[in-house]
């Protein structure tokens, strides 16, 4: 009678130095890895990363342009200032634009070039509005907004992306900053209805500024961890509006203290 083959244990793997420093994308463990427990590619992720933010860098100097030609041109400020019919009109156009055109584009939002398109015709409608803001308030409080805005950028986009890398999730901010955002909205409308002076803008301008950092915390983690790769569009425009209001919110505060 013939024996039966004695099953064969099988060793273990034992993992080099290299492999380790390689990173297993399964495990999670890595240098090259964005945050623990990760599964994907780390090199899609980055792709990801570099291609919205080189949106974002294209909308910012766009942006700036528009809003430098509305500081350094003493036309617009004397139009603007005039409070007359065109002038109004000009304000309502500038308000209404960038809600008309941001409909199709989150419609369209995966669908290229419609996508891109659209997101080219909203950054011209918001530098506009922007445009139009620096060109009322001058250009030594820009300057000092756009400084203070810019340091505020680059230090919660550092802190972000470290603090993502060693483990934390910001998602559980999301509820808290909607609140705050609705109070931030009706304020708004409070304060256009019946305008309460320059303490009410300093107000305003401090919350402001408190709540759009949070988003871009917020948004920089999901960035970092939850967009797919065809959301570029979503992401860009999320950033995009994060600065941009915190920009107008330290304009707010800096014209008010002046």
């Amino acid at each position: 009678m013939a024996q039966e083959p004695k099953p064969q244990h099988q060793v273990p793997k034992v993992h080099s130095d290299s492999d380790s420093d390689s990173g297993d994308i399964e495990s999670g463990c890595g240098g090259d890895l964005l945050y623990p427990k990760m599964t994907e590619d780390p090199a899609l992720r980055w792709a990801f990363i570099r291609k919205v933010y080189a949106i974002l860098s294209i909308q910012f100097l766009f942006t700036a342009a528009v809003a430098a030609v509305g500081s350094f041109l003493k036309v617009i400020p004397e139009f603007l200032l005039s409070k007359s019919p065109a002038a109004w009109a000009v304000y309502l156009l500038l308000i209404l634009l960038p809600f008309i055109v941001m409909w199709p584009m989150l419609v369209y939002r995966q669908k290229h070039p419609v996508n891109i398109i659209l997101l080219a015709l909203f950054t011209i409608c918001i530098s506009l509005s922007v445009g139009v803001s620096c060109a009322v308030v001058g250009g030594k409080v820009v300057l000092q907004a756009a400084i203070l805005t810019a340091v505020v950028v680059v230090g919660l986009t550092l802190y972000t992306f470290f603090a993502v890398r060693r483990g934390h999730d910001f998602t559980f901010l999301f509820p808290f900053l909607y609140c705050c955002l609705l109070v931030l909205l009706v304020y708004c409308l409070m304060q256009i209805l019946f305008p309460l002076g320059k303490l009410a803008h300093t107000i305003y301008g401090c919350l402001g500024t408190l709540v759009f950092s949070g988003f871009i915390i917020y948004d920089t983690n999901q960035l970092i961890r939850r967009h797919t790769y065809n959301e570029y569009v979503i992401a860009a425009i999320s950033l995009y509006m994060d600065v941009i209001n915190l920009f107008m919110s330290t304009l707010t505060f800096s014209s008010s203290c002046n």
